[in-house]
């Protein structure tokens, strides 16, 4: 059986979402599997996800895949370059995945792999650190050196699945994984347009309808939105990072400045800028507007203030996962696991109990899962939906078609 592992946040999952599982299988044939590994509580672009993991887990499953593994809390609220390192240390330490697919605006995997490797050539060092000296954000300034060290032009590596695609090809690189790259053709509008043609918009778009109680019928798979109804009749409607807004700015006035230099991503004095933000500023939006520069992309500084609420710190993110976690599953996904147990390196952890008798680095990590999921309760109107201890509660969905 060919095995495509799949990095994804599905946040919500939509009809693009679906195409791209689609498409994935069809290239595997029809005795293929899927592993996915999505990010759980919190997404890269520093919020909350808008359902419930175990929810979005569900979502994927009934829509074609068969195994969805959750990224780690540190990991889904990194860089680029960490969120990639952790999903593929994830999927490669299984043992069992062939090829990697993901969304591409370029579809170009030997464009990707080229590019992964000029960004490791130490002649890129000189022109990256000058770039960086002009205050430009991390991204921009790497697309400069890049054009200045090749003499190329690098515009293409603004569209955002490609940037991903290009850690990815770093990621697999480094761990020396012979993954196969398989790109997909991003369909649709862009990843952070407004809206977008017919059914397929996207996940931003998607996110502002739901923030402002509009229909997503027609762009979510009947399954998917099934599941979303029933959470929304629950009493789960969707969350937001205004939701957690007196929580975090609370937060935010009890720390020092020692305490911001201690956050993932802050470094050169940005911790006195957090500081001085953090004791004046009334509204989430006017701490990110007193902090943000060019320099500071506006995605960098919400994973910044997640992780201050979190409890997240500089170096959490090291390495890889030390366990996987499965959150969702089918038949097919259960002979994935048992060939991930005769050949994987990464221990599996499907029911939450059981990281009690797991390494002291897996312990750690699970904590913060625990408090992450706690304090994300908070933000629920219905009491009985904010008691703590569920992250303890919840195994793994298991359908058995």
């Amino acid at each position: 059986m060919k095995t495509a592992g799949i990095v994804a946040e599905y946040n919500p999952f939509h009809k693009g979402h679906a195409l791209h599982l689609a498409r994935t299988r069809a290239a595997l044939g029809p005795d293929g599997g899927v592993v996915c590994v999505m990010s759980g509580s919190f997404v890269q672009r520093g919020e909350p996800a808008v359902f419930a993991k175990h929810v979005r887990a569900a979502a994927a499953l009934r829509c074609g895949a068969d195994l969805v593994l959750e990224l780690p809390l540190p990991w889904a609220l990194s860089s680029a370059e960490g969120f990639a390192r952790g999903a593929v240390g994830l999927l490669a330490g299984l043992g069992c995945v062939d090829a990697l697919s993901f969304g591409s605006e370029s579809g170009d995997a030997a464009r990707l792999r080229e590019t992964a490797a000029l960004l490791e050539d130490p002649a890129l060092s000189p022109f990256l650190k000058e770039e960086l000296a002009e205050g430009l954000s991390f991204a921009a300034a790497r697309q400069r050196a890049l054009e200045r060290l090749t003499g190329r032009d690098f515009a293409w590596l603004k569209a955002p699945n490609d940037l991903l695609a290009v850690e990815y090809a770093k990621a697999l690189g480094r761990l020396g994984s012979g993954m196969e790259q398989l790109p997909v053709r991003r369909e649709g509008p862009a990843h952070d347009a407004a809206e977008g043609a017919g059914e397929l918009i996207s996940a931003s778009a998607l996110r502002r309808r739901l923030l402002n109680g509009e229909a997503v019928d027609g762009s979510v798979p009947p399954a998917a939105m099934a599941l979303y109804r029933a959470e929304s009749a629950a009493g789960r409607d969707p969350l937001f990072l205004r939701d957690a807004e007196q929580m975090l700015l609370a937060k935010l006035r009890t720390m020092e400045e020692a305490d911001f230099a201690a956050l993932p991503d802050v470094s050169e004095g940005l911790e006195k800028r957090l500081a001085r933000a953090a004791g004046t500023a009334g509204s989430v939006t006017a701490f990110l507007s007193a902090v943000k520069t060019k320099r500071y992309a506006a995605a960098r500084l919400r994973r910044i203030l997640c992780c201050a609420w979190l409890g997240i710190r500089a170096g959490d993110a090291a390495g890889t996962p030390p366990y996987a976690r499965v959150l969702a599953l089918n038949a097919r996904g259960r002979l994935l696991l048992r060939e991930a147990a005769e050949r994987g390196s990464v221990p599996v952890l499907t029911k939450p109990a059981a990281v009690r008798g797991m390494s002291e680095a897996a312990r750690r990590l699970f904590a913060l899962e625990v408090r992450a999921t706690d304090l994300l309760a908070l933000c629920r109107p219905d009491p009985a939906e904010r008691r703590g201890g569920q992250e303890w509660e919840r195994g793994a969905v298991i359908m058995d078609n």
